[in-house]
């Protein structure tokens, strides 16, 4: 009788343990592309009952390490992008010539100008270069501002929900900062001296259409989509893989069990 028990209580263990095991690989598996940290994100904040989830975590906390894989985020696109090249050698937001300067290129490559055109795409590129790190001090900002309310939109709507955000935020504001540095750098990347140069071959072609483009507003513009663009990048990153945000309050947010 003894043994017969003793070996009841050997397969109740054994059951257990096998239990236990088959929780810890259905917990630690993906539950697909883009989920994983933010569902325990989501988990976290809906938890929060007396000022702490279960984990020892407050509300504000959560907040404030979305907070900080946004920063680290935007500090990532401002680095890459606000660097010699970081527009220009990148096909995904390297700025090419305005549409109305077409014209202008195709009358000057027939009588072998097209370098020069080449010359004002790279120092458009260089302006922007130097115009994005003003982008900077606005995510930080933007991010400064965000309230708890705003987190949780973040952590339940779509993929690009911060990007969207910081979009809504940020725009009118980054387009205004950036604006007087586009205008000055054009000038002194000598976009300005090689546009005019530009124009004044185009114009001394024959029976030739008017042609104005400008620079500084056309720069931003597409300064601040390159901008977003990679954002929209770092957002997916950050959904998927807080791995890479080594931050100690994101370790201890989003490593929390």
């Amino acid at each position: 009788m003894r043994v017969s028990f003793c070996g009841l209580l050997k397969y109740q263990a054994v059951v257990i343990a096998g239990i236990f095991l088959v929780t810890i690989v259905l917990v630690s598996i993906p539950t697909g592309a883009g989920a994983g940290w933010l569902d325990k994100g989501q988990k976290l904040l809906k938890s929060v009952g007396g000022g702490q989830t279960q984990t020892g975590l407050s509300g504000s906390e959560i907040g404030a390490g979305l907070k900080d894989a946004l920063r680290v985020g935007s500090e990532n696109v401002i680095g890459q992008l606000g660097r010699i090249d970081g527009f220009n050698t990148d096909p995904a937001v390297h700025i090419p010539l305005p549409k109305q300067l077409e014209t202008v290129k195709s009358a000057l490559s027939k009588v072998g100008m097209s370098g020069m055109l080449q010359d004002l795409e790279l120092r458009l590129n260089r302006a922007a270069e130097v115009a994005t790190p003003k982008a900077k001090e606005l995510f930080g900002q933007a991010i400064i501002d965000m309230s708890f309310d705003d987190v949780k939109k973040i952590y339940d709507g779509p993929k690009d929900a911060a990007t969207q955000y910081f979009k809504g935020k940020m725009s009118p504001e980054l387009a205004k900062e950036m604006r007087p540095v586009v205008t000055d750098s054009l000038a002194k990347v000598g976009a300005v001296q090689s546009y005019n140069n530009v124009m004044k071959k185009y114009r001394s072609l024959p029976f030739v259409p008017e042609v104005k483009a400008n620079l500084t507003e056309y720069v931003v513009e597409k300064g601040i989509d390159g901008i977003f663009y990679y954002m929209a990048k770092e957002e997916v990153a950050i959904r998927q893989n807080p791995a890479k945000r080594t931050t100690d309050l994101l370790k201890r947010v989003f490593g929390a069990k």
